[in-house]
């Protein structure tokens, strides 16, 4: 009689699989904008607001954050969401970034807070056609959407830079963040793509903090500049929209932070940097 010989490890997976070992999240592939410089002909792109809000995807049957991770919305905040991949925006309202990110970060939901999100929708991913078919199809799917929860964020036309100035000042004075280019022939695509474009009055970026330096006068006893470096290496203050609260407890050494600059210096170095936020783990 043969005996069929197993190598051992054949049988170890076999006895760990049952036991539901769970890979590690995995980063999105994200399709990710470029800035806005001018000089390209706006009549081939979809024009929207951009949301400041936090980026999530809807896989058809839960929401994930840029690294994969789950964000734990209510059964019923999902309830009635199309089950098709979604791409879009965790958001309040303007001005709110901080308040929707706390909510929608916690472990657990706490209260009706979740109440007060909704999920703005901007692409399909899955879908293969290009951004205008996209468009054309997430207008049909979300003509039968009843869930309070979930919206479609509109897109809209302009014909010249000056119309889509005008437009951002409009955005801009009434305390939004700025608009989105998307160009209609483009497939979706992941990664930084010019498909996909950011129009603001100014950039964001972010930098780590290396040091923190001390306060004179009003601010004495307190933090007076954060030392960051970005991730080419340079190194300079950031000082300014840091609040009172947060020069007493300053983002620890190694946090990742996200300031607001006006162009570089003619040393590289971000013009007029302001801090916004510190980044939190997805």
């Amino acid at each position: 009689m043969r005996r069929l010989i197993v190598p051992f490890s054949f049988f170890a997976l076999m006895l760990l699989a049952p036991a539901g070992i769970r890979s590690q999240p995995q980063p999105l592939a994200l399709s990710l904008a470029g800035t806005y410089r001018g000089g390209i002909d706006l009549t081939q792109y979809w024009v929207s607001e951009k949301l400041d809000g936090v980026r999530a995807r809807w896989d058809g049957s839960a929401l994930l954050s840029r690294n994969g991770n789950r964000f734990n919305a209510p059964p019923w905040f999902v309830a009635g969401f199309p089950r098709v991949p979604l791409d879009g925006e965790l958001w309040i309202g303007r001005g709110t970034f901080e308040t929707v990110s706390g909510i929608v970060r916690r472990a657990r939901a706490a209260g009706d807070d979740w109440g007060r999100v909704r999920f703005m929708v901007f692409d399909l991913p899955a879908e293969p056609a290009d951004f205008t078919g996209r468009l054309r199809r997430l207008r049909e799917i979300f003509a039968g959407v009843e869930s309070p929860h979930i919206g479609l964020i509109e897109q809209f036309r302009v014909a010249s830079h000056e119309e889509l100035m005008a437009e951002l000042d409009r955005v801009v004075s009434a305390d939004g963040e700025g608009l989105m280019l998307h160009r209609g022939s483009a497939r979706y695509r992941a990664g930084r793509t010019d498909d996909l474009l950011k129009v603001k009055r100014h950039e964001d970026a972010e930098a780590v903090v290396v040091g923190h330096l001390p306060g004179r006068g009003r601010l004495a006893g307190m933090l007076g500049a954060l030392l960051v470096e970005t991730p080419d290496g340079r190194r300079f203050r950031l000082g300014t929209g840091l609040s009172d609260a947060e020069r007493r407890q300053p983002p620890p050494i190694g946090a990742t932070v996200t300031y607001r600059y006006y162009g570089l210096t003619g040393n590289g170095i971000p013009r007029f940097a302001s801090f916004l936020r510190v980044r939190r783990p997805e």
